[in-house]
Protein backbone atom coordinates (compact mmCIF):
# COMPACT_ATOMS: atom_id res chain seq x y z
CA UNK A 1 0.00 0.00 0.00
CA UNK A 2 1.40 3.38 -1.06
CA UNK A 3 1.64 6.42 1.21
CA UNK A 4 -1.21 8.05 -0.69
CA UNK A 5 -3.46 5.04 -0.07
CA UNK A 6 -2.44 4.95 3.60
CA UNK A 7 -3.28 8.65 3.86
CA UNK A 8 -6.75 8.08 2.36
CA UNK A 9 -7.36 5.10 4.63
CA UNK A 10 -6.41 7.11 7.74
CA UNK A 11 -9.73 8.87 8.30
CA UNK A 12 -8.78 11.21 11.22
CA UNK A 13 -5.66 12.52 9.47
CA UNK A 14 -7.41 12.80 6.11
CA UNK A 15 -10.34 14.74 7.50
CA UNK A 16 -8.01 16.94 9.51
CA UNK A 17 -6.19 17.91 6.31
CA UNK A 18 -9.48 18.54 4.51
CA UNK A 19 -10.72 20.71 7.39
CA UNK A 20 -7.51 22.78 7.36
CA UNK A 21 -7.79 23.24 3.58
CA UNK A 22 -11.42 24.34 4.01
CA UNK A 23 -10.43 26.93 6.61
CA UNK A 24 -7.70 28.20 4.29
CA UNK A 25 -10.15 28.54 1.38
CA UNK A 26 -12.59 30.46 3.57
CA UNK A 27 -9.76 32.71 4.74
CA UNK A 28 -8.89 33.53 1.13
CA UNK A 29 -12.57 34.35 0.48
CA UNK A 30 -12.94 36.43 3.67
CA UNK A 31 -13.66 39.64 1.70
CA UNK A 32 -16.80 38.00 0.27
CA UNK A 33 -17.79 36.30 3.51
CA UNK A 34 -20.91 38.46 4.00
CA UNK A 35 -22.21 37.43 0.58
CA UNK A 36 -21.39 33.77 1.23
CA UNK A 37 -23.10 33.69 4.63
CA UNK A 38 -26.21 35.57 3.48
CA UNK A 39 -26.54 33.33 0.43
CA UNK A 40 -26.22 30.30 2.69
CA UNK A 41 -28.87 31.60 5.11
CA UNK A 42 -31.37 32.48 2.36
CA UNK A 43 -30.81 29.17 0.58
CA UNK A 44 -31.06 27.18 3.81
CA UNK A 45 -34.43 28.67 4.73
CA UNK A 46 -35.89 28.15 1.26
CA UNK A 47 -34.60 24.57 1.01
CA UNK A 48 -36.14 23.81 4.40
CA UNK A 49 -39.49 25.02 3.03
CA UNK A 50 -39.05 22.94 -0.12
CA UNK A 51 -38.29 19.82 1.92
CA UNK A 52 -41.30 20.48 4.16
CA UNK A 53 -43.65 20.70 1.16
CA UNK A 54 -42.07 17.67 -0.50
CA UNK A 55 -42.95 15.53 2.49
CA UNK A 56 -46.59 15.84 1.40
CA UNK A 57 -46.40 16.64 -2.33
CA UNK A 58 -43.66 15.62 -4.74
CA UNK A 59 -43.16 18.78 -6.80
CA UNK A 60 -40.23 20.47 -8.50
CA UNK A 61 -38.42 23.18 -6.53
CA UNK A 62 -39.16 25.80 -9.20
CA UNK A 63 -42.89 25.58 -8.37
CA UNK A 64 -42.12 26.62 -4.78
CA UNK A 65 -39.18 28.98 -5.31
CA UNK A 66 -40.55 31.35 -7.96
CA UNK A 67 -43.85 32.19 -6.16
CA UNK A 68 -41.99 32.50 -2.85
CA UNK A 69 -39.40 34.95 -4.19
CA UNK A 70 -42.07 36.96 -6.01
CA UNK A 71 -44.00 37.18 -2.73
CA UNK A 72 -40.87 38.34 -0.86
CA UNK A 73 -40.06 40.97 -3.50
CA UNK A 74 -43.66 42.19 -3.42
CA UNK A 75 -43.51 42.44 0.37
CA UNK A 76 -40.27 44.43 0.19
CA UNK A 77 -41.74 46.89 -2.32
CA UNK A 78 -44.87 47.22 -0.21
CA UNK A 79 -42.75 48.04 2.86
CA UNK A 80 -40.70 50.58 0.89
CA UNK A 81 -43.76 52.29 -0.57
CA UNK A 82 -45.68 52.43 2.72
CA UNK A 83 -42.94 52.77 5.32
CA UNK A 84 -40.15 54.89 3.80
CA UNK A 85 -42.39 57.86 2.85
CA UNK A 86 -43.87 57.81 6.35
CA UNK A 87 -40.40 57.84 7.92
CA UNK A 88 -39.22 60.67 5.64
CA UNK A 89 -42.32 62.76 6.35
CA UNK A 90 -42.00 62.22 10.08
CA UNK A 91 -38.30 63.14 9.95
CA UNK A 92 -39.01 66.34 7.98
CA UNK A 93 -41.79 67.23 10.41
CA UNK A 94 -39.41 66.76 13.35
CA UNK A 95 -36.74 68.97 11.75
CA UNK A 96 -39.31 71.65 10.92
CA UNK A 97 -40.54 71.57 14.52
CA UNK A 98 -37.01 72.13 15.83
CA UNK A 99 -36.40 74.97 13.33
CA UNK A 100 -39.71 76.61 14.16
CA UNK A 101 -38.90 76.50 17.85
CA UNK A 102 -35.39 77.82 17.21
CA UNK A 103 -36.65 80.84 15.22
CA UNK A 104 -39.51 81.65 17.59
CA UNK A 105 -39.40 84.28 20.29
CA UNK A 106 -39.66 81.60 22.95
CA UNK A 107 -36.09 80.55 22.13
CA UNK A 108 -34.67 84.03 22.80
CA UNK A 109 -36.45 84.40 26.13
CA UNK A 110 -35.76 80.90 27.47
CA UNK A 111 -32.90 81.36 29.92
CA UNK A 112 -32.20 77.62 30.24
CA UNK A 113 -31.80 77.16 26.49
CA UNK A 114 -29.62 80.25 26.22
CA UNK A 115 -27.42 78.88 29.01
CA UNK A 116 -27.16 75.53 27.18
CA UNK A 117 -26.16 77.27 23.92
CA UNK A 118 -23.45 79.30 25.68
CA UNK A 119 -22.12 76.16 27.38
CA UNK A 120 -21.90 74.34 24.05
CA UNK A 121 -20.03 77.27 22.49
CA UNK A 122 -17.55 77.32 25.37
CA UNK A 123 -16.87 73.60 24.96
CA UNK A 124 -15.88 74.17 21.31
CA UNK A 125 -17.63 71.10 19.95
CA UNK A 126 -17.31 72.09 16.27
CA UNK A 127 -14.52 69.63 15.57
CA UNK A 128 -16.35 66.80 17.31
CA UNK A 129 -19.52 67.55 15.36
CA UNK A 130 -17.59 67.40 12.07
CA UNK A 131 -16.09 64.09 13.11
CA UNK A 132 -19.54 62.79 14.00
CA UNK A 133 -20.98 63.87 10.65
CA UNK A 134 -18.12 62.13 8.84
CA UNK A 135 -18.86 58.95 10.77
CA UNK A 136 -22.55 59.21 9.88
CA UNK A 137 -21.75 59.65 6.17
CA UNK A 138 -19.36 56.69 6.31
CA UNK A 139 -22.05 54.59 8.01
CA UNK A 140 -24.57 55.62 5.33
CA UNK A 141 -22.13 54.44 2.68
CA UNK A 142 -21.74 51.10 4.45
CA UNK A 143 -25.53 50.74 4.51
CA UNK A 144 -25.58 51.15 0.73
CA UNK A 145 -22.85 48.53 0.35
CA UNK A 146 -24.78 46.19 2.66
CA UNK A 147 -27.87 46.66 0.49
CA UNK A 148 -25.93 45.54 -2.59
CA UNK A 149 -24.61 42.52 -0.67
CA UNK A 150 -28.11 41.53 0.43
CA UNK A 151 -29.50 41.93 -3.10
CA UNK A 152 -26.67 39.85 -4.61
CA UNK A 153 -27.08 37.14 -1.98
CA UNK A 154 -30.83 37.10 -2.56
CA UNK A 155 -30.28 36.62 -6.32
CA UNK A 156 -27.66 33.90 -5.82
CA UNK A 157 -29.90 32.03 -3.41
CA UNK A 158 -32.71 32.14 -5.98
CA UNK A 159 -30.60 30.46 -8.67
CA UNK A 160 -29.21 27.97 -6.14
CA UNK A 161 -32.60 26.85 -4.81
CA UNK A 162 -34.42 26.82 -8.13
CA UNK A 163 -31.82 24.34 -9.47
CA UNK A 164 -31.20 22.43 -6.25
CA UNK A 165 -31.93 19.02 -7.83
CA UNK A 166 -29.61 19.70 -10.77
CA UNK A 167 -26.88 20.92 -8.41
CA UNK A 168 -27.15 17.75 -6.31
CA UNK A 169 -26.73 15.63 -9.44
CA UNK A 170 -23.80 17.75 -10.60
CA UNK A 171 -22.19 17.55 -7.16
CA UNK A 172 -22.47 13.77 -7.25
CA UNK A 173 -20.07 13.73 -10.21
CA UNK A 174 -17.29 15.10 -7.98
CA UNK A 175 -17.76 12.16 -5.59
CA UNK A 176 -17.03 9.75 -8.45
CA UNK A 177 -13.82 11.51 -9.49
CA UNK A 178 -10.30 10.37 -8.47
CA UNK A 179 -10.43 13.05 -5.74
CA UNK A 180 -13.82 11.80 -4.59
CA UNK A 181 -12.52 11.21 -1.04
CA UNK A 182 -11.79 14.94 -0.69
CA UNK A 183 -15.25 16.04 -1.83
CA UNK A 184 -16.89 13.34 0.27
CA UNK A 185 -15.17 14.76 3.36
CA UNK A 186 -16.24 18.26 2.32
CA UNK A 187 -19.82 16.99 2.18
CA UNK A 188 -19.36 15.42 5.61
CA UNK A 189 -18.32 18.76 7.14
CA UNK A 190 -20.98 20.67 5.20
CA UNK A 191 -23.80 18.45 6.45
CA UNK A 192 -22.63 18.80 10.04
CA UNK A 193 -22.49 22.60 9.77
CA UNK A 194 -25.91 22.76 8.07
CA UNK A 195 -27.49 20.71 10.87
CA UNK A 196 -25.85 22.93 13.49
CA UNK A 197 -26.83 26.15 11.76
CA UNK A 198 -30.42 24.98 11.45
CA UNK A 199 -30.64 24.74 15.24
CA UNK A 200 -29.37 28.32 15.62
CA UNK A 201 -31.74 29.68 12.96
CA UNK A 202 -34.66 28.09 14.82
CA UNK A 203 -33.61 29.80 18.06
CA UNK A 204 -33.18 33.19 16.36
CA UNK A 205 -36.64 32.97 14.80
CA UNK A 206 -38.13 32.41 18.26
CA UNK A 207 -36.21 35.43 19.55
CA UNK A 208 -37.48 37.54 16.63
CA UNK A 209 -41.09 36.56 17.37
CA UNK A 210 -40.69 37.49 21.06
CA UNK A 211 -39.05 40.84 20.23
CA UNK A 212 -41.71 41.68 17.64
CA UNK A 213 -44.53 40.80 20.04
CA UNK A 214 -43.18 43.04 22.80
CA UNK A 215 -42.53 45.90 20.37
CA UNK A 216 -45.95 45.64 18.71
CA UNK A 217 -47.76 45.74 22.07
CA UNK A 218 -45.81 48.90 22.96
CA UNK A 219 -46.61 50.49 19.58
CA UNK A 220 -50.32 49.78 20.05
CA UNK A 221 -50.20 51.31 23.55
CA UNK A 222 -48.57 54.48 22.12
CA UNK A 223 -51.11 54.57 19.23
CA UNK A 224 -48.36 54.64 16.61
CA UNK A 225 -49.29 54.81 12.90
CA UNK A 226 -48.57 52.01 10.37
CA UNK A 227 -48.19 49.39 13.10
CA UNK A 228 -48.25 46.35 10.73
CA UNK A 229 -45.43 47.83 8.63
CA UNK A 230 -43.39 48.71 11.72
CA UNK A 231 -43.94 45.22 13.13
CA UNK A 232 -42.60 43.64 9.92
CA UNK A 233 -39.56 45.92 10.06
CA UNK A 234 -38.90 45.00 13.69
CA UNK A 235 -39.24 41.27 12.91
CA UNK A 236 -36.62 41.33 10.15
CA UNK A 237 -34.26 43.48 12.22
CA UNK A 238 -34.71 41.08 15.14
CA UNK A 239 -33.24 38.33 12.98
CA UNK A 240 -29.94 40.16 13.51
CA UNK A 241 -28.78 38.98 16.94
CA UNK A 242 -28.48 41.74 19.58
CA UNK A 243 -27.74 44.53 17.07
CA UNK A 244 -31.18 44.35 15.41
CA UNK A 245 -33.00 45.77 18.42
CA UNK A 246 -30.55 48.66 18.60
CA UNK A 247 -30.87 49.48 14.88
CA UNK A 248 -34.66 49.68 15.12
CA UNK A 249 -34.50 52.40 17.79
CA UNK A 250 -33.78 55.19 15.27
CA UNK A 251 -36.93 55.08 13.07
CA UNK A 252 -39.17 54.07 15.99
CA UNK A 253 -37.96 56.96 18.15
CA UNK A 254 -38.44 59.52 15.37
CA UNK A 255 -42.01 58.41 14.71
CA UNK A 256 -42.81 58.14 18.42
CA UNK A 257 -41.56 61.69 19.01
CA UNK A 258 -43.76 63.14 16.26
CA UNK A 259 -46.81 61.23 17.51
CA UNK A 260 -46.55 61.66 21.28
CA UNK A 261 -43.62 63.97 21.90
CA UNK A 262 -40.70 63.39 24.23
CA UNK A 263 -42.65 61.05 26.52
CA UNK A 264 -43.40 58.57 23.71
CA UNK A 265 -39.81 58.73 22.46
CA UNK A 266 -38.49 57.97 25.95
CA UNK A 267 -40.89 55.02 26.26
CA UNK A 268 -39.63 53.62 22.94
CA UNK A 269 -36.00 53.97 24.04
CA UNK A 270 -36.73 52.26 27.38
CA UNK A 271 -38.54 49.46 25.51
CA UNK A 272 -35.56 48.93 23.18
CA UNK A 273 -33.20 48.82 26.17
CA UNK A 274 -35.40 46.19 27.84
CA UNK A 275 -35.61 44.12 24.64
CA UNK A 276 -31.85 44.39 24.14
CA UNK A 277 -31.28 43.22 27.73
CA UNK A 278 -33.71 40.29 27.36
CA UNK A 279 -32.20 39.20 24.06
CA UNK A 280 -28.56 39.54 25.04
CA UNK A 281 -28.71 38.15 28.57
CA UNK A 282 -31.84 35.98 28.74
CA UNK A 283 -33.26 34.79 25.39
CA UNK A 284 -30.01 34.28 23.46
CA UNK A 285 -28.14 32.33 26.17
CA UNK A 286 -31.15 30.23 27.22
CA UNK A 287 -32.46 29.39 23.73
CA UNK A 288 -29.02 28.73 22.29
CA UNK A 289 -28.08 26.63 25.31
CA UNK A 290 -31.31 24.60 25.20
CA UNK A 291 -30.91 23.77 21.51
CA UNK A 292 -27.18 23.15 21.46
CA UNK A 293 -27.13 21.73 25.01
CA UNK A 294 -24.32 24.12 25.94
CA UNK A 295 -24.11 25.77 29.38
CA UNK A 296 -25.39 29.35 29.35
CA UNK A 297 -21.98 30.62 30.53
CA UNK A 298 -20.25 29.00 27.55
CA UNK A 299 -22.84 30.47 25.19
CA UNK A 300 -22.23 34.04 26.40
CA UNK A 301 -18.43 33.65 26.32
CA UNK A 302 -18.50 32.16 22.82
CA UNK A 303 -20.62 35.02 21.51
CA UNK A 304 -18.27 37.60 23.06
CA UNK A 305 -15.17 35.93 21.61
CA UNK A 306 -16.78 35.39 18.19
CA UNK A 307 -17.83 39.05 18.03
CA UNK A 308 -14.20 40.04 18.62
CA UNK A 309 -12.92 37.64 15.96
CA UNK A 310 -15.56 37.99 13.23
CA UNK A 311 -17.30 41.27 14.06
CA UNK A 312 -21.09 41.43 13.82
CA UNK A 313 -21.19 38.12 11.93
CA UNK A 314 -19.63 36.45 14.97
CA UNK A 315 -22.92 36.89 16.83
CA UNK A 316 -24.59 34.73 14.17
CA UNK A 317 -21.94 32.14 13.32
CA UNK A 318 -20.10 31.91 16.66
CA UNK A 319 -22.34 29.27 18.28
CA UNK A 320 -22.74 27.19 15.08
CA UNK A 321 -18.97 27.12 14.53
CA UNK A 322 -18.24 26.12 18.13
CA UNK A 323 -20.94 23.42 18.14
CA UNK A 324 -19.73 22.24 14.73
CA UNK A 325 -16.18 21.82 16.11
CA UNK A 326 -17.51 19.91 19.12
CA UNK A 327 -19.31 17.55 16.74
CA UNK A 328 -16.32 17.17 14.39
CA UNK A 329 -13.95 16.39 17.27
CA UNK A 330 -16.57 13.94 18.63
CA UNK A 331 -16.80 15.83 21.92
CA UNK A 332 -20.59 16.25 21.70
CA UNK A 333 -23.23 15.76 19.06
CA UNK A 334 -26.32 17.94 18.90
CA UNK A 335 -29.09 16.27 20.84
CA UNK A 336 -26.86 13.52 22.23
CA UNK A 337 -26.55 13.07 25.95
CA UNK A 338 -23.18 11.38 26.11
CA UNK A 339 -20.35 11.01 23.62
CA UNK A 340 -20.57 7.23 23.97
CA UNK A 341 -23.77 7.20 21.92
CA UNK A 342 -21.93 8.53 18.87
CA UNK A 343 -21.03 6.18 16.04
CA UNK A 344 -18.11 7.10 13.82
CA UNK A 345 -19.01 7.62 10.14
CA UNK A 346 -17.88 5.08 7.62
CA UNK A 347 -14.60 5.61 5.81
CA UNK A 348 -15.09 6.57 2.14
CA UNK A 349 -13.62 4.24 -0.38
CA UNK A 350 -10.65 5.43 -2.36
Amino acid sequence: MSRYQKFIANQPVRRGVVLISLVFILWLARSAMSTVLLTFIFSFLVIQLINLIRRHVNIRPVIVVIPLYLLIIGGIFYAIINYVPSLVNESIHSVNTVIKFYTSGAFDHNEMIQWAVKSVKQMNLTGQIKTGLSAVLSYAGSIGSAGVTVALSFLLSFFFTVEIDELKHFGGLFLKSPMGWYFDDLRYFAMKFINTFGVIIEAQLIIAVVNTTITTITLIFLKMPNIPTLAVMVFFLSLIPVAGAIISVIPLTIIAYTVGGVQSAVIIIIMIIIIHFLEAYVLNPRLMASRTELPGFFTIVIMLVAERLFGAWGLIVGIPIFTFLLDVFEVKKIGSKTPKQQTPPSTPQS
